[in-house]
C-alpha cells in the first residue's frame, strides 16, 4: 500500500478502548456493521495501486539481427528493409550461399563475406541477409508507387549510386551507378506528386535533383537556402526536414528556420519566421519533426501543421567535440504552415532530447522516442540516454499534450532507427555511436538488437474496443467513396469512429522521410450491417496526389482512439 492508503487505514484501525464498566471479554468487540465497513475499506485500500503504471510496453524481438539498424523502411508486404554502413569491417551476419562482396574502394575490407543489409519479416519474426555492393552510409530513400524502395546516395563509392529493392523471397538489391548527378551524403528524399523523388542537400551540396531523370541533360538545381542555413564548421542543416504541402510546394526546414519552396519553378514562395530562441534542430544538433495529421473535410485540408522537437543548443556541437555535453533542448515548435501569417507556438517536453525520433501513430498521436539528454549527434558526442518515450497528443489542450511512457532498458543513441508496422507496434533498432562495431569498454556499446514498443492501444484491456477490418477495396481512386466493413466486440460509439491512412516512411538519423497521416473525409458510421458487432463506415479517398502521392498506405479504422490492424491500400 502507498502512504495515503496507510494513513487512511490508520484512521480506522483498532484504538485502545476507553475505560468502561463493560466486562473485559467484550471491550474490544465491534458491532457487525462497523466490522463490515472496516473490512470493505481494507479490501479497497489493498487494491489501490502504489502509483499509476506508465503506459506502453516493450518486447525484445531479436537479441541480434547481425547489423546495427541505421536505416529502416517498411514495405507493403510487411517486411522491413534494414541497412547499415559497409565501410567499418565485417558485420555479425554472413551473406548466404558463401557469397562475398568485392569492393576495391572499400576503406576497411576489400573482400567482405558479411551482410550490411537485412530484410526482416514482421509476421514470421525472421531475418534474411541482403547484399549491398557500395557504401550506403547516411543515405536517404522513398517508396515508389509500385512499392519498390529507391535508396539514394551514401559515402565513398556509393555517394552517386541509386539502389532499388523490390521485395520477394529471393530478391536482392539492384544498384545503378551514377544514378545521381551530385554526391548525396546526409541528404533528404521526398516522394513527389508525380511519383519521382526529389533529393535535397547533403554534405557540401547546396542544391537538389530528381530521380528518375526526365532526360540525360537534366542538371542539379541550386538551393541558396541551404547556404543561408549553414553554420561554419558545424553545418546544422544536414538531413533537412522536408514535407509536401497540400498545395504541391515543399516545406523545407533547416537549422532553425524554414521556407515554402516551389521546386518546379525553383522559387521561394514563403519564408517562415525563425524558431524562437534560434537554436539549431538539424544534424548534427539533431532534433526531429513531423507533418501533423491532416484532416480532410469536404475534400479540403484546411489546416497543415508541422511540429519540430528537441535538438541541441547553439554551440552544443563544438562543446561536445571538446568534451562538454550541453543539455538537449526540451522545446517543441508548432506552426500552421497553411496560415497566411504563420507563427511558431512553443511547447515544453517532459525532458530534453537530442537524436530523438518522431513517429505518427495510427490514432493521430505522435511518438517521441530514442536519443539522449545531452550532447549532439556524431561519433561519441551524445550522453545520457533518454529511455522513456513520450506520446504527444496534438488535439489535447496545451499543457496536457505530453504523456511519458514505460521505459526501455536499451540505450538508443546515434544511428538508431524506428518504423511503424501494420499491427500498430513500433520497431526500434540500432545505436552505434562508434566508428566501428564496438561492444566492450565503451559507454554505449554497438547495439544489434531489435525491439518492439507497443503503445497502450495494444493493451489487452483495449481489445474489446479495437476494430477489426473485415473488407474493403484495396485499390482506391482519388476522391472516390470507400466503404469499409469492420467489427468491434463492444458497443460502438459512432461519434468516436474515424479512418486514417499512414504513408510508410524511410527512417534514419532521427527523421522519417515521406511520413504523413490523413484523417479521411466522412468518417461517421453510416450503416450497421449484421448483428451487434459488424458495422460499415463510408469515407472518401484523398482528393489529389498533392494531398496523398500515389502509392501504398496503411489504412486503419480507429474507435475510441484505438486503431485496428492496418490494411494495405494503393491510392491512385
Amino acid at each position: 500500500m502507498n502512504d495515503v492508503s496507510l494513513h487512511m487505514l490508520s484512521l480506522y484501525s483498532f484504538q485502545p478502548p476507553p475505560k468502561s464498566t463493560t466486562p473485559a471479554n467484550h471491550r474490544h468487540m465491534m458491532s457487525p456493521m462497523t466490522l463490515l465497513l472496516y473490512l470493505l475499506l481494507l479490501l479497497l485500500l489493498l487494491h489501490l495501486p502504489l502509483c499509476p503504471a506508465a503506459p506502453g510496453h516493450w518486447s525484445l524481438l531479436h537479441q541480434t539481427i547481425g547489423i546495427s539498424a541505421m536505416h529502416m523502411q517498411l514495405l507493403p508486404n510487411d517486411r522491413v528493409v534494414i541497412f547499415d554502413r559497409t565501410d567499418f569491417g565485417p558485420s555479425n551476419i554472413s551473406l548466404p550461399d558463401k557469397k562475398c562482396r568485392s569492393d576495391p574502394n572499400d576503406m576497411a575490407l576489400k573482400l567482405d563475406c558479411t551482410a550490411h543489409s537485412v530484410e526482416y519479416d514482421v509476421s514470421s519474426n525472421t531475418i534474411r541477409p541482403l547484399m549491398v555492393l557500395t557504401d550506403v552510409w547516411c543515405s536517404s530513400g522513398a517508396l515508389t508507387p509500385d512499392g519498390s524502395l529507391v535508396q539514394t546516395g551514401g559515402f565513398n563509392d556509393g555517394d552517386h549510386v541509386v539502389r532499388v529493392y523490390k521485395s520477394c523471397d529471393e530478391c536482392d538489391w539492384r544498384e545503378i551507378d551514377s544514378g545521381l548527378i551530385e554526391r548525396r551524403w546526409y541528404a533528404t528524399s521526398h516522394i513527389l506528386p508525380d511519383g519521382r523523388q526529389i533529393i535535397i542537400g547533403g554534405r557540401r551540396q547546396y542544391n537538389f535533383e530528381f530521380y528518375p531523370k526526365r532526360s540525360p541533360a537534366e542538371k542539379a538545381q541550386s538551393l541558396p537556402f541551404l547556404v543561408e542555413t549553414y553554420d561554419q564548421q558545424i553545418e546544422n542543416n544536414l538531413y533537412p526536414f522536408v514535407f509536401l504541402h497540400t498545395n504541391g510546394n515543399l516545406f523545407i526546414f533547416a537549422n532553425n528556420r524554414a521556407i515554402l519552396y516551389d521546386y518546379s519553378k525553383n522559387v521561394v514562395v514563403k519564408t517562415y519566421p525563425e524558431v524562437p530562441g534560434g537554436d539549431p534542430r538539424n544534424y548534427p544538433s539533431t532534433g526531429s519533426a513531423v507533418l501533423l495529421p491532416m484532416r480532410i473535410v469536404q475534400g479540403v485540408v484546411a489546416v497543415v501543421e508541422v511540429l519540430v522537437c528537441g535538438g541541441a543548443p547553439k554551440g552544443g556541437h563544438i562543446n561536445a567535440k571538446n568534451g562538454k555535453f550541453d543539455g538537449a533542448l526540451d522545446s517543441c515548435g508548432r506552426i500552421k504552415i497553411s496560415d497566411p501569417d504563420p507563427k511558431w507556438a512553443m511547447e515544453t517536453m517532459p525532458m530534453g532530447r537530442v537524436m530523438g525520433d518522431m513517429l505518427l501513430l495510427p490514432n493521430s498521436n505522435v511518438l517521441i522516442i530514442n536519443g539522449g539528454s545531452s550532447g549532439t549527434a556524431g561519433w561519441e558526442y551524445g550522453r545520457n540516454p533518454v529511455l522513456k518515450p513520450v506520446i504527444y497528443k496534438p488535439d489535447d489542450p496545451i499543457g496536457s499534450r505530453f504523456e511519458v511512457q514505460n521505459p526501455s532498458t536499451i540505450p538508443r543513441m546515434y544511428h538508431s532507427a524506428v518504423v511503424l508496422v501494420r499491427d500498430g507496434r513500433v520497431l526500434v533498432g540500432g545505436s552505434n555511436p562508434h566508428e566501428r562495431y564496438n561492444f566492450t569498454n565503451v559507454l554505449y556499446p554497438t547495439e544489434l538488437s531489435l525491439e518492439a514498443f507497443s503503445p497502450s492501444y495494444l493493451d489487452v484491456s483495449a481489445s474489446v474496443f479495437r476494430p477489426k477490418i473485415l473488407s474493403l477495396a484495396t485499390r482506391i481512386q482519388y476522391g472516390k467513396r470507400v466503404d469499409i466493413r469492420f467489427k468491434v466486440q463492444s458497443q460502438v460509439d459512432t461519434n468516436l469512429i474515424y479512418v486514417t491512412m499512414v504513408a510508410p516512411s524511410f527512417n534514419t538519423h532521427s527523421f522519417s522521410m515521406n511520413q504523413r497521416l490523413l484523417v479521411l473525409d466522412g468518417g461517421n458510421l453510416t450503416t450497421k450491417i449484421v448483428g451487434d458487432t459488424n458495422y460499415e463506415v463510408g469515407v472518401r479517398a484523398p482528393p489529389s496526389c498533392n494531398v496523398a502521392p500515389e502509392g501504398y498506405y496503411l489504412l486503419f479504422v480507429v474507435h475510441r482512439d484505438i486503431p485496428s490492424e492496418g490494411v494495405w491500400v494503393h491510392v491512385e
